[in-house]
């Protein structure tokens, strides 16, 4: 075998396990992998401004693509507590991105030496395993544990902390005939499957709820395929979206307290019997279990044991791989299909069409007036982007508001901090969507104070050719914060406007976002009116195009816009006018026929 320092072993197991892309910050308790990187000759490294930033567009990267393992890399101390909120952002969508930090000497672990902190023990209530490796001939086996388990059941995030001394450790190893160890995915049974397509089958009314499980078994177009065997109506949740195209007629909307559609919620209610799949009946897609559950049947399908019966007691469940449950599930299906006992659900499934497409069901978007209505930017966007779209979003009214006014139309085109939902994630995301792919048409939607979190990402964007449109909905306000202060009657520390002494042109926005973008390398333009929007797009594709640098468009808002909303599924609050017809709501995807 050869003998090399235990981080050159580290590069090499990194790309015996198909890693080329790595985002991160060197310093000097990391120096020695980065040598190794740099001796290795294979690696592209993207340098962040920030290592939080670092770990998301690792997850951005991991989320774009099936198979992808977004790398984070950093130093001792506080690049590994930076990383921790990657980490759970990782941890609670399943994400598996790796998070390696330097760390000082074994004999100074106990000294508080410089920036020496037990990150093992801070990471672990947000990783599927978090460890400080001890020996340097254990360096190349951890690694490969680490694939293994970020890979198995369900896939999440490891971090692996690594003292200067064991880095620059001599060990044997032999790269030439490392092999990656098998992965391990609980697979339903033949029995399981058919009881499942059994109890779907003598429901009256059912419905299929679609999670980011079925993404991460790369599983969307069995999902699809079963759905259009059985004729079920889809509810794909927040992390789902785009398991079925939009426009799809079995294509159900989506279901909760805030990111829904309104026909999805009604549909729901509707429903006698829920086939949930790859989900984790989030309490902000069921609300209430009560109102969620009464008078409906439940299956549970998921690859993680204890997800099932963690919110509520399903009357079946199932663990097991999405893809691997999917492909049994139709061939039980097919099999009552050929015995003539597949029960026929073209009524249900046109109820819930007819629902889709009422004018009722529809919110507004069509509004002229200035400053702009936020319904009106998103009117916009349906319009200038096609099929192919990725969007990126995080958190607050600007995401809430996407999610009930565009159009998604495949699979990992919404892609989104789902559980965590961290301000400034989406700036450092789009960065490592695009870095996963070079070619999507990426757009990204921030309102101004998620911009304003990580906006120095932008200057990555920038060094490093990723060109990405960012969408910034400016109201100058904590949008969501304020208005869920309006249940304690009151506006408190949520105002982001000033009038800024340097950008009179602002008109008490407060930060010229525009003068910020432009500081950082980057493109930028400012949008006024609502007629304004579309030219602005075509705009930025055309500086994306030339300059390959991301491109911000700043849509300014009126201040006040209250988003619908509310505490059940059943009474969700519509605060701005319905569509009374279909030129009120011109993109809304039942009416575009």
């Amino acid at each position: 075998m050869a003998r090399m320092r235990a981080v050159d072993a580290a590069a090499a197991v990194l790309r015996k396990e198909g890693i080329s892309t790595l985002f991160g910050v060197p310093g000097a308790a990391i120096n020695p992998l980065y040598s190794a990187l740099q001796a290795d000759g294979g690696f592209r490294h993207i340098l962040a401004r920030h290592v939080e930033g670092a770990s998301h567009m690792a997850e951005g990267y991991a989320r774009a693509q099936p198979g992808n393992i977004g790398v984070c890399l950093g130093t001792s101390g506080p690049a590994g507590t930076d990383m921790l909120t990657g980490l759970y952002s990782a941890s609670g969508d399943s994400i598996p991105i790796l998070c390696v930090t330097g760390q000082a000497p074994r004999a100074q672990l106990h000294q508080e030496s410089f920036q020496a902190v037990d990150i093992e023990s801070i990471a672990k209530p947000v990783t599927k395993w978090a460890v400080t490796v001890r020996e340097p001939a254990l360096v190349p086996r951890v690694f490969q544990q680490a694939f293994h388990i970020m890979r198995s059941g369900r896939p999440g995030p490891v971090l692996i902390d690594l003292p200067f001394d064991v880095q620059m450790g001599e060990i044997e190893f032999d790269p030439d005939t490392y092999e990656p160890l098998p992965v391990y995915k609980p697979a339903a049974t033949h029995a399981q499957a058919a009881k499942a397509v059994a109890m779907l089958n003598h429901a009256q009314r059912p419905v299929i709820v679609s999670g980011g499980g079925v993404f991460n078994a790369d599983a969307a177009d069995k999902l699809r395929a079963f759905a259009e065997l059985t004729g079920v109506p889809v509810i794909p949740t927040l992390m789902g979206w785009g398991v079925i195209p939009d426009d799809h007629p079995l294509m159900a909307g989506m279901v909760g307290l805030q990111t829904s559609h309104r026909y999805g919620n009604a549909t729901l209610l509707e429903s006698d019997f829920v086939l949930g799949i790859g989900n984790r009946w989030a309490n902000r897609h069921t609300g209430s279990i009560d109102v969620y559950t009464k008078g409906r049947t439940f299956v549970h399908i998921d690859i993680e044991p204890t997800q099932i019966g963690r919110v509520f007691g399903p009357d079946y469940g199932i663990v097991s791989d999405a893809g691997a449950a999917l492909d049994l599930m139709i061939e039980a299906a097919r099999e009552l299909k050929a015995a003539g006992l597949l029960r026929d659900r073209g009524e249900w499934a046109e109820q819930c069409r007819a629902r889709k497409s009422a004018a009722s069901m529809q919110r507004k978007t069509h509004f002229d007036a200035v400053p702009i209505k936020p319904q009106r930017v998103y009117e916009e966007m349906n319009a200038a982007f096609g099929r192919d779209v990725r969007y990126v979003s995080t958190i607050g009214l600007s995401q809430i508001a996407a999610a009930q006014f565009l159009h998604v139309y495949q699979a990992r085109h919404w892609i989104n901090a789902g559980q965590a939902g961290p301000l400034g994630w989406t700036v450092p995301a789009a960065l490592g969507v695009r870095a996963a792919d070079p070619e999507a048409e990426i757009v990204a939607i921030s309102g101004d104070y998620d911009f304003q979190f990580m906006l120095e990402e932008l200057a990555v964007g920038a060094q490093f050719k990723l060109p990405y449109m960012h969408i910034l909905v400016n109201n100058a306000y904590l949008g969501l914060i304020r208005q869920s202060q309006r249940g304690f009657d009151m506006d408190y520390c949520v105002q982001l406007s000033f009038e800024n002494i340097n950008a009179p042109h602002t008109k008490g926005y407060g930060v010229d976002h525009v003068a910020v973008a432009e500081g950082l390398g980057c493109k930028a333009i400012r949008v006024e009116e609502p007629g304004q929007i579309r030219p602005a797009i075509e705009q930025a594709r055309a500086w994306m195009k030339e300059y390959q640098v991301p491109v911000l468009v700043e849509c300014i808002l009126e201040r006040v816009t209250n988003i619908s909303m509310g505490a059940e599924i059943d009474k969700v609050g519509e605060f701005e006018e319905l569509a009374a017809n279909a030129a009120d709501a011109p993109t809304a995807v039942a009416l575009l026929d």
